[in-house]
C-alpha cells in the first residue's frame, strides 16, 4: 500500500526480502506513464519474478542474456509442469499454453527494454529482440506512407506461433439463463449491466453511484445526456478497477435495467456498512462488508454461474455477445466502435467478421482461471 494515497502497489522482492530495484522501476513506469491498473501491475510483476527467478536457477546474468538463453526460457514456460493445486489429488502435470508463455515472454522482453533505457541492459540485446517484417495485409486505415516506408515494422522475435483464440459470445437464451441463476439482486444487476451495455469489468467495478444517470432527465445532475445512462470514467479506484479506455463515455441503459438497480439499492439498504461506500458495486454478502468489490469476488460469482449453467461464463462473453447483438441489430459501425470505448477501428474487425463467432461448449470447471502467473518457484516474489 501506498502511504501518500492508500493505493495497492506491486513491487519484486527476493527470497530474502530485498527489493529488486530494476524490476520495481519497471512496474513504476508502468503505473506512473502508462496508467496501468493495480491488476495488470500484479500480473506483470510476476511475470517479471518468474524470468528473474529462471535466471537465477539456471545460473544465467537477467540482465546479459543471450537470444538463445531466451528462446530456452520461452520453450521451458510450456514445458516445465505446473504445481498441483492439490498434493492430496492425483491429476495429469498441468503446463502453460503457448499464448500464456508468449505473454510472459513479452513482459520480459519489455523489461529488459526498459531497463536498456536506464542503462542497466545493453542496447544492443533489446535490438534483438526485434525484427524487420513485411506486412503483406494492410489493417483497415492503416497509412503504409507514400513511398510504402511504413509497410515494414519491427515484430517480435521470440514467440510461439498460435491461432488466433475465437471470438466468444453468449446466445440471448444463454444470457437469461445466467441471470436467471443468479440469487441476489446485485449480481442479478450486475450480470445485466454487462450483457446491455458491453462493459468491461474493469469498467463495472470501477463504477461510482454518482455514475449512475438513470432518470429520464438528469439536468438537475449537471448532465446534459438524454434518457438513462451511465457514465464510464477511468480513474483510480481502492478495489484496483480501471477503465481501459482513457476517453469518458455514456451508455444508454433501458428501463428494465433502471428498475434491477433500484432492487439492487433496496438490497444495498439493508447493510449498514455500504452506505457511506460512493461505489456502484459492493461486498454484501462477505467481508468485509460494505467495502468495493473486487475482481476476485467477481471471478468467484461467474464461476458459481458457470457451475450452475453448465457451459463457460466469464464476464468479457457479455461484451462480445452485446457487440454481436449490436451488429446484428444494424447499428453503425462507429456506433458500436463508441459504446464499446474502442479508440482504434481495428479492434472493431473481430466483431464484424462473422466467421470469427462461434458459440461457447466448454467444460464449466475451466470457466475461470486464477489472473496472475502460475508455477512461480524460484528466488523471486511479487509483493503489494
Amino acid at each position: 500500500m501506498r502511504p501518500a494515497d492508500g493505493a495497492t502497489t506491486w513491487i519484486v522482492i527476493s527470497r530474502d526480502y530485498e527489493i529488486h530495484s530494476e524490476a520495481t522501476s519497471y512496474l513504476t513506469a508502468l503505473a506512473s506513464q502508462q496508467d496501468a491498473s493495480v491488476h495488470t501491475l500484479r500480473s506483470y510483476a510476476g511475470r517479471v519474478a518468474l524470468y528473474l527467478s529462471y535466471c537465477a536457477g539456471f545460473g544465467i546474468c537477467w540482465s546479459a542474456p543471450t537470444i538463445v538463453q531466451l528462446a530456452q526460457f520461452l520453450r521451458w514456460l510450456v514445458e516445465e509442469p505446473l504445481p498441483a493445486r492439490s498434493q492430496r489429488v492425483l491429476a495429469e502435470p498441468r503446463h502453460r499454453s503457448k499464448k500464456t508463455a508468449n505473454a510472459i515472454m513479452t513482459t520480459s522482453c519489455q523489461f529488459l527494454r526498459h531497463c536498456s533505457l536506464h542503462g542497466w541492459v545493453a542496447a544492443d540485446l533489446t535490438a534483438l529482440l526485434t525484427e524487420p517484417r513485411l506486412l503483406h495485409h494492410m489493417p483497415t486505415g492503416y497509412n503504409t506512407g507514400e513511398d510504402d516506408q511504413y509497410r515494414t515494422v519491427r515484430a517480435r522475435k521470440l514467440k510461439f506461433k498460435v491461432a488466433v483464440s475465437g471470438y466468444e459470445y453468449l446466445t440471448d437464451e444463454q444470457v437469461l439463463r445466467i441471470i436467471d441463476l443468479t440469487r441476489h439482486a446485485r449480481d442479478r444487476f450486475l450480470v445485466s449491466l454487462l450483457a446491455e451495455t458491453g462493459v468491461r469489468i474493469g469498467e463495472t467495478l470501477g463504477l461510482r453511484r454518482e455514475d449512475m444517470h438513470l432518470l429520464s432527465n438528469s439536468t438537475t445532475l449537471g448532465c446534459p445526456t438524454v434518457g438513462p445512462h451511465i457514465h464510464v470514467r477511468r480513474r483510480q479506484n481502492s478495489n484496483g478497477a480501471l477503465a481501459k479506455s482513457r476517453q469518458p463515455r455514456s451508455i444508454p441503459v433501458s428501463d428494465d435495467l433502471v428498475g434491477l438497480y433500484a432492487d439492487y439499492q433496496w438490497e444495498r439498504e439493508a447493510v449498514p456498512e455500504a452506505a457511506s461506500c460512493d461505489m456502484t458495486f459492493v461486498n454484501l454478502f462477505r467481508t468485509p462488508l460494505g467495502s468495493p468489490m473486487k475482481y476476485q469476488a467477481t471471478y468467484d460469482l461467474f464461476a458459481r454461474l458457470a457451475k450452475r449453467a453448465g457451459f463457460t461464463t466469464r464476464p468479457h462473453m457479455f461484451r462480445h455477445s452485446a457487440a454481436t447483438r449490436w451488429i446484428r441489430q444494424g447499428k453503425q459501425r462507429h456506433v458500436v466502435q463508441n459504446l464499446l470505448g474502442h479508440v482504434s477501428e481495428q479492434s472493431m474487425e473481430i466483431c464484424l467478421n462473422p466467421r470469427e463467432l462461434h458459440q461457447t461448449g466448454e467444460n464449466p470447471q475451466v470457466a475461470w482461471s486464477r489472473r496472475g502467473v502460475e508455477g512461480l518457484r524460484g528466488p523471486f516474489k511479487v509483493a503489494a
